[in-house]
């Protein structure tokens, strides 16, 4: 139970005093009318004794009484009717309610901190007047009248006759037998009289002499003069008198005195003491039940606790008395109670004790004879249940049973319990003994009473006489009234011994039916219990919480019910009861909406609607119209600004997305616009990181390779995904796009109606009026928005603003409502209802969290998110870009002409206009020099990409190209582009095309390539300097042809010919093998390919001369078919590649040095073949130097191929160019990027840098200094039967081919000696020195004569000489075989 004021022992004692009648004379009355009081009344604060008091029990032992209290009341006739007891019960309990302002009282129960009020002073309340209100019994004594004051003015003519009337008055309502009702303890009533004197308005000397005359006729000890009103008027202002009676005048009291002599100061006193009366008022009601109406004693209750009815003054008790006159009373009650009451009680005592000793023995004696004599023995104990019979068992009032309780309750009420106890036990033994029940259970509740509050505890509490008085009091006498009272008193003494479970159970057995007020009370009594336990039971304390507050709502008290479900919600909150938890917020809302607190109701309903309920729809459905109807009978503000919050639908605020720009444009016919950016793309991490890199590589291009330290990439779209710490950029008249997701948590589906953004807007210029908001910035509203039940929906809201200055978008403001569908049956129609309520969600996004500084480490701190404050920044141009005739899927290098437009869309003129890719080998714009005819995407359609020109087929021609004038600096690829403009700006709605050459990627599959625009404008912009577009396209690559090319040296040494191919065959030649492969699989329609052109380009070599069989025949490969070419290569003249920047082109009919050709050329990508062939770490001396170019090529291929298509019944060529990079002799090189292969993982071993070793060259090229040739006679004849010996002469030619000088050794003494090779090949033998050792000067060519000497006829192979070199500056390096040279076939004829 809750604490209270009062200490057990104190409740007890003030529950049973006693009591004491008053009866006054009109006069009396009239005197202590003129302090608004009553004579009962003007005695209630000093009815409690502050000085001990003494009397002796029948042991003549001194019994002494401390804080004695005894009750003074009129005397009423009428017995209470029940039904006012309960209404004023009710207005108790109601006109109680928790102070405010009082510190809260936290619990800490495991995971729960709850905050519970510690007192219940409603429920003291209530157990006070219940106690007071209790109709007098005839089976106890405790509220009986044990005396009788008899008050007369000082001022009648004989009080005398005055005090003899009021005694007979007395005498006739006690002993009459007219009135059953009030209850008298003895018959001999201690009469007390007062002599009241005015002293503002009497005679004092008249007053002394009539109470002399008094104590001579009543005695010293049974009257008295009480002297008041010594003040003539009321108190001044300064003055301030205490007023002691306010507390107890406004408890409601039952005892009203209703006599002959009081019913006039009855009818002035009552409103008084009753100031709440109960109102039938009956609220609106609810939509889902709006029949009904609620009743409750609250609504009548608008003022607080103690205040007035407006407009009337408060009441002052006591203006007449003074401090001395309050002292007068004190005096007046001690006196009485002293000299009169006590030892009235004491005598009493004494004759009772004295009659039931003297009668015990005869009586008990004659009783038990006469049940012997008659066959009774000793009663049989039955239970209960067999009682039940028993329960109207009536006793005189002479009976010895009720002398004894008599003579207990005297005992109990001057505190002398342990005769008492003794009393009560004897009584009760006599009671069961007789089956009289209802006495016996009035006796066992006060036996366990006394036995309590024995000093020193000589007995343990007895419950069970308790259980068993209530259980009687309830089921056998079915008086809950007496079951009430005693349940009470043993709650509060279970509380005190801390037995607390046993205290809740015995509460929780009381509840009822039959009242909800007293269930109600109990309950929450109960739930206190569990709460206060050793180990709290938080659970089993809301529970009963729930159930108090639903018995409050039954009884009318609606402000306890609300908060016993307020105080049990702290428990269900956030632990997964979702259901309990929506039925407390349900009732929380509907009983602060009838308590007229729509806010704290519109609070209750939002709770419900913003959890996951786990409802069903149509309880949802009711649970929403209940929240629209509470929420629509509040004022609705006409500020949007201040338009409350609302629960439905979620907003993810941290999903918010922000685009500045505008929509993206949809493709007419072959014109499509560029992608850029929309809030329909995904964030990619590696994508953003990407067009990073572009935006600053174009920047540092821009701004002539530097780029400012505080360069931040353009975001176009903001997100949780981006860095938002600082405030973005929107330009002037272009709109911008918030993107707010909605999520609909429930099965009723939601309309969202005139829903857009609320925003707060700083301008910058305060010289121009502002003007409407219209004017600011122009707010898009969407007129309907629905989210489905459980949906989560995107709305896309706009804002385009008209001022610079600084934006912030708040939140969203729209009508939240739901539709209902009315069937008619009459009409057979559908209608659909819509109710709604306008409000507002704010946009709140948490920043990131900071993890830099310790203290941000140590600590939760989140940076900002600036998506939401824009500034609004002067206006800027703004580039739109069309592709035309843009294809999406290509041939693996094949060429396609497209058209790009540039269009300037804004009123400020745009220049820098500069792209940059990620693959800038795949387009271009074409070089300074190209023919850009056709003009028109029109004019192109049948038309080459290529540049051709009429020649000859078996010319070769020669061009010397630079490739500065293709944009290529150095050895790295332009990855940024310039795109010129007619007078380098292009101006407000103008419009640029230009041509765009396309070439498919190399390797097949889908590439995505990303174009990056950049472009400033005229004027610059501090805040945003230049602007960027952006476009992804996807193209497809498909097979086509795979090229593959060998260099081989020539075996040819200058001999006869011409004198031109001497010269080239004396610079050096090699033959090149190119490997062509139809490998497309008839995808995308292509029947076969055609081999148009082969070009080269180096700055060492050409190709010279292609080597077919027949000149003219073409070559066409269809799907999966293979062709070889030939081309012997030479190297350049001196003149024609004295410089290295240039380069020279060989090309047969299509001008490869010129646009697109010589552009794709340069712009193609480094393959892992095209790398250096020296490791870049490594230490290159010149030996290895020299080595190395003997080996090196350096020769790039070119291969034009032209492809017939069929699509659509129609037959499209299609053309195209492969590259591939010679760069070793004897070493293959492909057109298509061979796959890296995965790396094995190896263990790292941290050791120090070593230096690097000295470069080698490896065997391989060592094996290319000397190249050999054999001349001699192909066929020789010899008379071998003439002669046995043939002896033919050859010459060995060497030469160096490097620029070194170079020892050589050649052994002939090498011989054939595989089977194979002599069966073929016949013996033979070299004449002459068989091992010579020459040097040859760089580039030196040597003839060496030999002779063969053959023994039969046959053919021989003359290749078996060795040949090895080493470079003179080698030192002790070992000589290295030279690769021999082909197979030098004879033939020698017998003649």
């Amino acid at each position: 139970m809750a604490q209270c004021a009062q200490s057990v022992q104190e409740f007890i004692q003030d529950s049973f005093v006693p009591m004491v009648s008053v009866l006054c004379s009109e006069d009396a009355e009239r005197v202590t009318r003129k302090n608004n009081l009553s004579f009962p009344e003007l005695l209630r604060p000093f009815c409690r004794l502050t000085s001990e008091g003494h009397l002796r029990d029948p042991n003549n032992q001194v019994v002494v009484v401390k804080g004695l209290r005894i009750s003074v009341t009129g005397v009423n006739t009428r017995s209470p009717n029940s039904g006012e007891v309960r209404k004023l019960l009710s207005q108790a309990v109601s006109g109680c309610q928790p102070p405010e302002g009082l510190p809260a009282n936290v619990i800490t129960a495991g995971d729960y901190d709850l905050n519970i009020s510690a007192t219940t002073p409603w429920f003291e309340a209530y157990r006070e007047n219940f106690l007071q209100s209790m109709p007098a019994s005839d089976h106890e004594f405790l509220n009986h009248y044990l005396a009788c004051m008899l008050v007369v003015s000082s001022r009648e003519a004989v009080p005398t006759e005055q005090f003899l009337k009021l005694s007979q008055e007395q005498h006739r309502i006690q002993h009459s037998g007219e009135y059953t009702y009030p209850k008298w303890f003895i018959p001999n009533t201690l009469k007390y009289y007062v002599l009241l004197h005015d002293i503002s308005d009497g005679d004092e000397q008249r007053a002394d002499s009539v109470y002399e005359d008094m104590k001579q006729r009543y005695g010293t000890q049974g009257c008295y003069l009480l002297k008041i009103n010594s003040r003539t008027g009321a108190a001044g202002p300064d003055e301030q008198m205490p007023d002691p009676w306010s507390q107890y005048l406004q408890k409601t009291n039952i005892h009203s005195p209703v006599s002959q002599f009081t019913s006039s100061i009855q009818a002035r006193v009552l409103p008084a003491i009753h100031p709440l009366k109960l109102e039938q008022s009956a609220d609106p009601g609810f939509p889902g039940n709006p029949s009904k109406a609620v009743n409750s004693a609250d609504t009548a209750r608008t003022q607080k606790q103690g205040s007035v009815t407006p407009g009337a003054a408060p009441t002052a008790h006591g203006a007449c008395l003074t401090l001395n006159d309050h002292d007068r009373i004190r005096q007046f009650i001690q006196e009485f109670t002293f000299r009169g009451l006590l030892p009235h009680i004491e005598k009493n005592i004494r004759q009772l004790n004295d009659q039931l000793v003297s009668r015990k023995g005869l009586s008990r004696s004659l009783f038990s004879a006469t049940k012997k004599w008659f066959g009774g023995g000793k009663v049989p104990e039955k239970s209960i249940a067999e009682l039940k019979n028993t329960a109207g068992l009536l006793y005189p009032p002479e009976a010895p049973e009720l002398q004894i309780r008599k003579m207990a309750d005297l005992c109990f009420l001057v505190q002398h319990y342990e005769l008492a106890y003794s009393c009560y036990h004897t009584a009760k033994k006599d009671f069961l003994s007789d089956q009289a029940m209802l006495y016996a259970a009035g006796s066992l509740e006060m036996a366990a009473v006394s036995a309590f509050l024995q000093s020193g505890a000589p007995r343990p509490y007895p419950a069970h006489y308790m259980e068993t008085a209530i259980q009687t009091y309830r089921d056998v006498c079915k008086n809950m009234v007496l079951a009430e009272r005693c349940a009470l008193l043993s709650a509060e003494v279970l509380k005190s011994q801390a037995k607390y479970s046993d205290a809740a159970t015995l509460l929780i057995k009381m509840t009822s039916e039959d009242s909800d007020l007293r269930s109600a009370l109990l309950l929450e009594q109960a739930a206190h219990c569990f709460i206060n336990m050793r180990s709290p039971m938080v659970r089993k304390f809301a529970f009963h919480m729930i159930l108090s507050g639903h018995r409050y709502s039954k009884a009318g008290q609606k402000r306890h019910a609300l908060r016993c479900y307020c105080q049990a919600m702290q428990v269900y909150k956030g632990k997964g009861w979702t259901l309990a938890e929506d039925h407390i917020n349900f009732t929380i809302g509907r009983q602060s909406f009838t308590l007229r607190q729509p806010e704290n109701a519109v609070a209750a309903f939002r709770h419900i609607l913003i959890n996951d309920s786990k409802q069903t729809a149509t309880q949802q459905s009711a649970f929403l119209r209940e929240y629209l109807y509470v929420y629509k009978s509040l004022s609705q503000p006409s500020n949007e600004g201040s338009l409350p919050q609302l629960p439905l639908p979620c907003v993810h605020s941290a999903q918010t997305r922000v685009f500045f720009g505008h929509e993206p444009r949809l493709a007419e016919g072959e014109k499509q616009a560029a992608t850029h950016v929309w809030l329909d793309q995904e964030f990619d991490q590696e994508q953003a990181q990407l067009w990073a890199e572009l935006e600053e590589q174009v920047v540092a291009v821009a701004n002539r390779g530097s780029v400012h330290i505080s360069f931040q990439p353009t975001q176009y779209c903001l997100s949780s995904h981006t860095e938002n710490l600082r405030y973005p950029f929107a330009v002037v008249e272009e709109p911008m796009f918030v993107e707010v997701v909605f999520r609909n948590p429930l099965k009723v589906p939601l309309v969202l109606s005139d829903l857009s953004l609320l925003w707060k807007f700083t301008t910058k210029d305060f010289s121009k009026p502002q003007g409407a908001l219209n004017d600011i910035i122009s707010t898009e509203v969407i007129p309907e928005f629905t989210v489905g039940l459980e949906e989560t929906k995107v709305a896309r809201l706009k804002l385009l603003p008209h001022k610079t200055g600084e934006l912030h978008v708040l939140g969203i403001v729209y009508n939240l409502g739901t539709r209902e569908e009315d069937n008619s049956a009459s009409e057979g129609i559908t209608q659909k209802l819509l109710m709604f309520v306008r409000g507002r969600q704010d946009l709140e996004i948490q920043g990131p969290r900071l993890n830099v500084t310790k203290e941000e480490k140590t600590s939760v701190r989140h940076g900002p998110d600036r998506r939401l404050d824009p500034i609004i920044t002067p206006p800027m141009p703004l580039l739109e870009v069309f592709f035309i005739n843009f294809p999406t899927g290509l041939l693996c290098g094949e060429i396609r002409k497209a058209w790009v437009e540039f269009v300037n869309v804004s009123a400020v003129p745009l220049a820098g206009l500069r792209v940059a890719s990620t693959h800038p080998e795949f387009f271009t714009f074409g070089s300074a020099t190209a023919d850009l005819t056709p003009v028109t995407p029109t004019a192109a359609e049948h038309c080459s990409a290529y540049k051709t020109m009429v020649t000859p087929p078996s010319d070769a021609a020669v061009t010397l190209v630079s490739p500065a004038a293709f944009g290529i600096t150095g050895d790295n690829r332009p990855t940024v582009v310039e795109i010129p403009l007619t007078g380098g700006v292009l101006g407000p709605g103008e419009a640029l095309q230009i041509p765009l050459w396309l070439r498919g990627p190399d390797r097949e599959g889908v590439h995505e390539i990303s174009f990056l625009f950049y472009y400033e404008g005229l004027e610059k912009n501090a805040k945003l300097g230049h602007r960027v577009l952006r476009h992804k396209a996807v193209i497809c690559a498909s097979r086509s042809l795979s090229v593959r090319a060998t260099a081989c040296r020539s075996n040819t040494l200058p001999g006869r010919g011409k004198r031109d191919e001497r010269e080239e065959e004396r610079s050096g030649s090699m033959l090149v093998f190119v490997d062509v492969e139809n490998i497309n699989t008839s995808e995308a329609g292509v029947r076969e390919f055609h081999i148009v052109q082969v070009s080269s380009s180096s700055r060492q070599w050409r190709l010279h001369k292609y080597i077919r069989e027949n000149k003219m025949q073409k070559i066409h490969l269809a799907s999966r078919e293979r062709g070889k070419l030939c081309f012997r290569a030479t190297r350049c003249r001196t003149q024609e590649g004295e410089t290295d920047s240039c380069t020279k082109f060989c090309q047969l009919t299509i001008v490869s040095s010129t646009t697109p050709c010589a552009d794709f050329f340069f712009r193609r990508g480094p393959p892992s073949e095209r790398q250096s062939l020296t490791p870049a770490n490594s230490t290159d001396d010149s030996m290895t130097s020299i080595v190395r170019k003997c080996s090196e090529v350096e020769l790039d291929i070119i291969v034009l191929w032209k492809a017939y298509v069929v699509e659509d019944n129609k037959q499209l060529i299609l053309e195209g160019q492969l590259h591939v990079a010679l760069q070793t002799i004897g070493k293959e090189a492909c057109s298509l990027s061979q796959k890296e292969e995965a790396q094995e993982m190896v263990l790292l071993k941290f050791k120090p840098d070593l230096p690097p070793p000295a470069s080698r060259p490896s065997l391989e090229q060592l094996s290319h200094l000397i190249k050999t040739c054999l001349h001699y006679p192909e066929s020789y004849d010899h008379p071998f039967p003439q002669k046995s010996l043939c002896m033919v002469p050859v010459t060995l030619t060497l030469s160096n081919c490097s620029l070194a000088q170079v020892d050589v050794i050649i052994d002939l003494r090498h011989k054939t000696t595989s089977p194979e090779s002599l069966e073929v090949h016949g013996s033979f033998t070299w004449l002459g020195q068989t091992q010579y050792k020459l040097q040859l000067r760089p580039q030196e060519v040597h003839g060496l004569s030999l002779k063969a000497c053959f023994f039969q006829a046959g053919v021989y192979n003359l290749g078996t000489p060795r040949v090895f070199a080493k470079l003179a500056q080698s030192g002790t390096m070992c000589e290295t075989s030279q690769q021999s040279a082909m197979p030098a076939l004879i033939i020698i004829n017998s003649v």
